[in-house]
């Protein structure tokens, strides 16, 4: 008996909140619910059903309402609320917040059964360090907090919130570039820390079943999101923190790219070897001998080096002729020995030190200071530097060292000291240059590529990379977590230097199986150090010729991938899926880390060690899959060894689903709907299915919103005996479509006949693969019967 008496305190005390928290009373106005305590006072208000916010104010503080990260305003319905003798309960259509008046104690409750509650709530340490405290089931995964190399499933760690770059990391860095204060359960829940100070995100790292977030100052605001599969809930969060813009179509060609091109002559001359060779490139991105001939005592020039790049005009206008874009890095770092200096000075634009004179400090580069973006004619002077590279033809921006990668606590800037706006600062820094082209460049979309963000980065366009990891077997294995994690947090383009950045390790395996896998990427762009030739075009020839392969299968598959990009920019679906997204109560595949989804139809799993030639994949049981290069099937739900060849990694596509390809181009601007190639993966089992292709003119910002689009449906409908795709158009007001000459591939399927639009069709068939052109008339439907 005193041993179920102890089990039942022990029960209590984990659940029960600060013991000396005493409720004191309550309003419920305006969809906000304040409760006053002893302490402090908490505001609850629902953004949506499905999204929940808390806000604890102690005594001694006042609210500041202002978020870096949530940009939804809150949802105009009416929401249930109650209070019985000793509870208040807010209620959503999906989410219910309960309040113990005493014990006091905060719970939230999904379908009946609680799934989160605050400890302790807000504790105050001696050393003034703030805490929330939580408690969290004991057999849930998490997710989160930012880019890291620890595992999918992250709990049992203690992250700091600082972004920090990781040189050189393999399979393991515990702390980089973005430090997002956020965890995703695999109960299908999330809950995000709305503030930016620097601080610790807690998984259960003691084993007690303990969530705790820890900072040196700021808001003590949260919200829960809650959904019933995990696309709804990444959805939910980019609803909250706002949706990735649509990037331009070239961003999805291949780049040229390394540290880096020491002069004009070097960037015309590696555009010529890929037009020599005739391997497809869209972009060259410049690193920093653009603004100086040395690493060290130039950054801050921010200007042309005119002795390396004597008319860097005619340069970028002659590639913009080739309908290559130029890419120029920059930092927001201004040393003391360069050209901006005294400017920067005069115009006040640098952060300070307590004195109120410009703070310096030393680091890898030289001695230096930072420009304070926080501050309107820091981000204007900035921007003028953005603005007058642009109009000489520079098509895309690269930040880098955002973190910013030496910040020291002694720096103030205008909107507070270095550890209160670290985390944000690569964040304002991509959206004041996001800002300024929707103010002076409005008919173009940005590229911005960027090392470090916070929450709500995607909003601004931000295209962030995984950082300077090894170019080694080790750096390549990390990549798929990185990435994969970072779009769950609503940062889908995360993407990695292919073929790894750190060292000179020449090992052209790695690089061909890194780049195989970058097929399969938000972007692809092979990028390493000076002595290390990162650009197809400069490889010798066997390699060169076996990665044609992976580049010209990128540009075939830029009407699939444009398509996801856009469905990203419209719901917040992440490009690269997790396997338990198709299986969330799959144990194994809850800490699956290498194999994912390309979009909804392709399975990937890379090649990450040297000299396989045979790995086993799971074959998720929601679907049958296709080998989609021998077109072999495997069936749903098992696990098989499949074979490994030298020039592709295993892919695999969707029974039932339909990929939208094209030939293999020089550039992007090639790119047209005229033409193009439908595969059709028919599967036996499958009675219907649908798939979509997402098309604008490739550069027009919101195109979506203005009507400037068009969206090809495909559908399928099978009875057993025969199978109907039907092709229809979806036209925006303001989009002119084209007749199209489609070539369609049906695979895995003998043909009987092959009727359209009620004709009989003469068709090629060739190993179980129909293949059938068709012409499609603009704003007219075709109806395909094929018996078999």
């Amino acid at each position: 008996m005193k041993k179920i008496l102890l089990l039942l305190l022990l029960s209590t005390v984990s659940f029960a909140q600060n013991v000396n928290r005493k409720y004191i009373s309550h309003t419920w106005k305006n969809n906000v619910l304040e409760i006053k305590t002893s302490d402090g006072n908490y505001l609850i208000k629902p953004y949506s059903d499905k999204v929940i916010e808390t806000s604890f104010i102690p005594n001694d503080e006042t609210f500041n309402p202002n978020s870096e990260a949530v940009i939804k305003i809150p949802e105009k319905k009416k929401y249930k609320f109650s209070e019985g003798k000793n509870n208040l309960q807010l209620t959503t259509n999906a989410i219910s917040v309960s309040v113990e008046k005493s014990p006091f104690k905060i719970s939230y409750i999904k379908k009946g059964k609680p799934f989160f509650s605050e400890k302790t709530g807000f504790i105050k340490k001696n050393d003034s360090t703030q805490i929330l405290q939580f408690n969290i089931s004991k057999d849930e995964k998490l997710y989160g907090g930012g880019a890291r190399a620890l595992g999918m499933n992250r709990r049992g760690n203690r992250l700091q919130l600082y972004n920090r770059a990781h040189y050189g990391y393999e399979t393991h860095a515990e702390l980089m570039n973005f430090c997002i204060p956020m965890v995703l359960s695999s109960n299908l829940y999330a809950v995000h820390f709305d503030n930016p100070a620097i601080g610790y995100l807690d998984l259960d790292s003691k084993k007690d079943n303990t969530l705790e977030y820890e900072t040196i100052s700021g808001r003590k605001t949260y919200q829960v999101i809650v959904a019933d599969t995990w696309e709804e809930l990444v959805s939910n969060y980019t609803d909250l923190t706002g949706k990735q813009p649509l990037p331009a179509r070239w961003v999805f060609g291949n780049f040229a790219s390394r540290f880096g091109y020491r002069s004009q002559e070097s960037v015309e001359g590696t555009i010529r070897k890929f037009e020599e060779a005739k391997i497809p490139v869209d972009a060259i991105i410049l690193d920093l001998y653009w603004f100086g001939k040395t690493i060290k005592g130039t950054m801050g020039n921010l200007d042309w080096d005119k002795d390396n790049f004597p008319n860097p005009e005619k340069m970028i206008s002659d590639l913009n002729k080739k309908n290559i874009k130029t890419i120029l890095i920059t930092e927001p770092f201004i040393l003391t020995t360069s050209s901006k200096w005294n400017e920067t000075v005069a115009k006040d634009v640098l952060v300070k030190n307590k004195q109120g004179k410009p703070c310096t400090w030393d680091f890898y580069f030289g001695n230096t200071s930072l420009v304070d973006i926080f501050k309107p004619q820091g981000k204007e002077w900035f921007w003028g530097i953005y603005k007058g590279l642009i109009n000489q033809g520079v098509g895309g921006i690269w930040g880098d060292l955002g973190e910013p990668e030496v910040f020291p606590s002694k720096a103030i800037t205008a909107a507070g000291k270095a550890d209160e706006v670290h985390n944000i600062y690569g964040q304002n820094w991509a959206k004041l240059i996001y800002e300024g082209y929707q103010k002076d460049f409005p008919n173009q979309r940005p590229f911005i590529l960027m090392r470090a963000g916070y929450s709500g980065s995607q909003r601004f366009g931000m295209i962030p990379w995984s950082g300077d990891v090894s170019r080694s077997w080790g750096g390549l294995q990390s990549q798929m977590e990185i990435a994969m994690q970072m779009g769950m947090q609503g940062l889908a383009y995360m993407h990695s230097d292919l073929g790894g950045f750190a060292g000179d390790y020449y090992d052209n395996e790695l690089y061909l199986r890194w780049l195989q896998y970058g097929v399969f990427n938000p972007v692809f762009r092979p990028h390493a150090q000076e002595d290390v030739a990162s650009e197809i075009a400069r490889k010798d020839i066997v390699t060169r010729e076996k990665a044609r392969k992976a580049v010209e299968l990128r540009y075939q598959l830029l009407p699939y991938n444009y398509t996801i990009a856009f469905e990203n920019s419209v719901s917040g679906k992440p490009l690269m899926r997790p396997l338990f997204f198709e299986e969330p109560t799959n144990e194994k595949l809850l800490i699956e880390k290498e194999s994912y989804l390309w979009g909804n139809d392709f399975l990937i799993k890379p090649i990450t060690k040297s000299g396989v030639t045979s790995t086993e994949v799971y074959f998720p049981k929601s679907s049958n899959w296709f080998d989609f290069y021998s077109g072999k099937k495997y069936e749903s739900g098992t696990t098989k060894t499949v074979p490994v060849t030298e020039t592709e990694i295993p892919t695999f596509v969707r029974g039932g689903s339909f990929i939208p390809m094209t030939k293999t181009m020089q550039n992007t601007t090639e790119y047209s709907l005229e033409n193009f190639d439908l595969h059709f993966f028919f599967d036996e089992s499958v009675a219907s299915s649908k798939g979509k292709l997402y098309n604008d003119d490739g550069t027009t910002p919101n195109a979506f919103d203005k009507g400037m689009y068009e969206i090809l449906h495909f559908e399928s409908a099978n009875n057993g005996k025969n199978v109907t795709i039907k092709l229809s158009a979806e036209t925006g007001k303001k989009y002119s479509s084209t007749d199209k000459n489609v070539m369609l591939y049906v695979h895995n399927i003998k043909a009987k006949k092959v009727v359209v639009n009620g004709v009989v069709a003469s068709s090629e068939t060739l190993a179980e693969i129909i293949k059938l052109p068709v012409e499609w008339k603009k704003n007219t439907t075709i109806e395909i019967k094929i018996e078999y």
